[in-house]
């Protein structure tokens, strides 16, 4: 499917151009094209090196946290709830710390450091499968709630804004936390629905009545700010949550006796080495994009979308921000270099490069993860991970959007 998406990229910009050529005597579009791969392969390189810095730095206190502990007691205090929503899943089986790993990564927004341990989570609960074709519930919820993208903390994202030139990297936090906690929502509800799962349970009802309370309470407060003190509030609680999770995991290696440095190094190393791999894809994709803009067929699709919002009468802003949200199911790099793409060209703090942002940090590559995840254990019924996977996508947008007018309308 990537395969096709990007060769898909090249053949629709070589329409688009030979269209411009032919049709508009535009001969000047073959060099723009040609200078779009070159300047994307260097816009590549540059946003790789601030990649390489955020990996090295998030994956080595992951490691930290890890040693001291504070993963292990997650998933002691998750427990519970686990067992309610993976019935089939033992207590204490290993299974269940690679999945709180793997939500810890994904909440921090370090998707590609999430993969492997997700991986490895994927590979346990298929030795507890007892049809090993076909994807247990325990798989789907597990890779349901992956593909919902739950993010607290998208450093990514801020990483992204910041190498763009962005005043506050950190503006869009508020703004993704919402939206991410909707497409996580949504995604429990219909795989719940699905499996009819017993979400009034007591000890279910103990873990989500309060995060959905606390969530209500914190939009209504949220609700009563200017758009001036949501952006204050939001750059804020960033950068607060940001330092304040370095300093736990510090202080609590500290007190646990963990070697902070040398754990540090181990997990830098690891990013290091996740970080050096993304480069070919990060350049395959930003120069396939680069061409598509360049030719004119992306802005081609874009007008045609515009038209059509337009005619609703409803606002039309948001559609520059739509393909980071249209290729996301299919393709992390490429959704990736969309989002660099939107904020080259409208500007970093532009409210279509906001909005895309938003898009980027509150949904997954929902294809992608399916093929890799059911790929890698030999699942070739998916059952319904794919339908509650993609309302859980789609919830995400639309939330992303809304909260993104809400937010910087």
């Amino acid at each position: 499917m990537l395969n096709a998406l990007w060769l898909g990229f090249f053949i629709a910009a070589a329409i688009a151009g030979f269209a411009r050529w032919l049709g508009a005597g535009d001969a000047t579009v073959f060099a723009a094209m040609v200078e779009s791969l070159f300047a994307m392969a260097k816009l590549a390189v540059e946003v790789m090196v601030l990649l390489f810095g955020t990996l090295t730095l998030w994956l080595g206190f992951l490691r930290i946290a890890e040693a001291a502990g504070l993963v292990s007691a997650l998933a002691r205090w998750l427990g519970p709830l686990f067992k309610r929503l993976m019935p089939e899943v033992p207590e204490g089986h290993p299974a269940l710390g690679l999945i709180t790993l793997n939500f810890a990564a994904n909440a921090l927004g370090l998707d590609n450091a999430a993969t492997p341990i997700g991986l490895k989570a994927m590979r346990e609960l298929q030795a507890l499968n007892p049809s090993p074709v076909s994807a247990s519930n325990a798989q789907i919820l597990f890779l349901v709630l992956n593909a919902s993208s739950l993010t607290l903390l998208p450093v990514s994202i801020f990483m992204y804004r910041a190498q763009q030139g962005a005043a506050d990297p950190t503006l869009v936090f508020l703004p993704i936390l919402l939206a991410t906690s909707a497409s996580t929502l949504v995604g429990l509800l219909t795989v719940a629905v699905a499996q009819r799962l017993r979400l009034w349970d007591p000890v279910v009802l103990a873990y989500l009545l309060p995060l959905a309370l606390g969530l209500g309470a914190f939009m209504a407060l949220l609700a009563s700010l200017s758009a001036a003190a949501l952006a204050s509030l939001s750059s804020l609680m960033g950068n607060l949550v940001l330092f304040g999770l370095i300093l736990l995991f510090l202080v609590l290696g500290a007190i646990r006796k963990v070697g902070v440095y040398e754990r540090f190094i181990e997990g830098a190393k690891e990013g290091f080495d996740v970080a050096k791999n993304l480069l070919p894809y990060l350049v395959a994709m930003l120069c396939a994009i680069g061409v598509l803009r360049a030719s004119g067929a992306l802005d081609l699709v874009l007008d045609g979308i515009r038209w059509a919002v337009a005619q609703t009468g409803w606002d039309t802003r948001f559609v520059d921000a739509l393909p980071t949200a249209l290729v996301k199911p299919f393709s992390g790099s490429a959704a990736r270099a969309m989002l660099i793409e939107t904020m080259q060209s409208h500007g970093v703090d532009s409210f279509p490069a906001l909005a895309a942002a938003t898009i980027q940090g509150s949904t997954e590559t929902t294809f992608y993860v399916l093929a890799v995840y059911f790929g890698a254990v030999g699942i070739q019924r998916a059952r319904h991970a794919v339908t509650c996977a993609l309302l859980a996508e789609l919830a995400g947008v639309v939330a992303a959007i809304a909260v993104s007018y809400w937010f910087f309308g």
